[in-house]
């Protein structure tokens, strides 16, 4: 990135090549203070938090928050591999599309349908896989989770579960960017899900609590550091 100014990361602590990816800031803090050992702030630039620190297996790792959208998604993750990042995963929340996902249940994404303007950008054409290796280490350490398609779109608010991506188990927004970014890059990255939100038959949303979010983030995160240290 030389002779560029970084649009997100203004680092003030060293990165870890192992990178987390929630996309909230506030979800980042949390993730930090459970799973970290005495975490540093990494950024704060434009609002998205990171921290650095030791993980449970005493190397480090960095927690950095993307925002939300394969846009800025995407420009996260180029900073982190510039900086040195190398293995990735998100951690993030999604809209069950498949019947029987209830509010708090996880979903490993094997490959993203490319809904999003984002991946199609990147030239990643209908699907975007996660890597493969890195995508078993997950699902290994996530008992009972689902695993395989879900699909990433551009739009949150809309009338009922989008359209596209119908085979999809879940909905959310970052995936298929993230992927697309990992793929170019030569780095692992792969993509861990809580169930947020749910749609009845008619299309009505409902949201899962803030507890209840929160817990299955620190599932997510725990799962994924052993992912990564495998």
């Amino acid at each position: 990135m030389k002779g560029i100014e970084p649009l997100h990361l203004r680092p003030t602590a060293p990165l870890a090549e192992r990178v987390l990816l929630p996309g909230d800031p506030g979800r980042a803090l949390a993730l930090a203070q459970a799973l970290l050992v005495e975490p540093r702030m990494f950024n704060h630039h434009r609002g998205l938090w990171g921290y650095t620190g030791a993980a449970p297996d005493g190397e480090p790792l960095t927690i950095q928050a993307t925002g939300m959208g394969g846009p800025s998604a995407a420009i996260v993750l180029s900073e982190l591999i510039a900086l040195g990042a190398r293995r990735a995963v998100r951690v993030g929340s999604c809209g069950a599309l498949a019947a029987g996902l209830e509010l708090g249940a996880l979903v490993v994404a094997s490959e993203a349908i490319c809904a999003d303007g984002t991946s199609r950008a990147l030239g990643t054409g209908e699907l975007v896989a996660a890597d493969p290796a890195l995508t078993r280490a997950l699902a290994e350490r996530v008992p009972g989770a689902q695993v395989g398609t879900i699909v990433s779109v551009d739009l949150f608010y809309e009338e009922g579960p989008p359209g596209a991506g119908r085979e999809a188990l879940a909905v959310e927004m970052e995936a298929a960017a993230l992927f697309a970014v990992g793929r170019a890059a030569e780095i692992a990255v792969a993509c861990v899900l809580a169930v947020s939100d749910t749609f009845d038959a008619a299309g009505e949303r409902e949201r899962i609590s803030d507890h209840g979010l929160l817990e299955a983030a620190e599932h997510m995160g725990a799962a994924a550091i052993a992912a990564l240290s495998a």
